[in-house]
């Protein structure tokens, strides 16, 4: 997860995370590692929401 990715894609990739585990289709080496870089992603999410509510909020009190 070296380049920069969108925030849907960042959702799309955690979703498929989640449904891998949920099927069971991830050994402890693979689930330690997704689970790694699914944390990554929600960070990446969490910023980008932060940001995004940052700038509306921001938009609107110019009005």
């Amino acid at each position: 997860m070296t380049k920069e990715i969108n925030y849907e894609e960042a959702v799309r990739q955690l979703e498929n995370i989640v449904q891998r585990m949920e099927n069971e289709e991830l050994d402890i080496d693979e689930l330690t590692t997704e689970l790694k870089n699914a944390q990554k992603l929600i960070k990446l999410c969490k910023a980008r929401l932060t940001k995004v509510d940052a700038d509306i909020k921001k938009i609107l009190e110019e009005d």
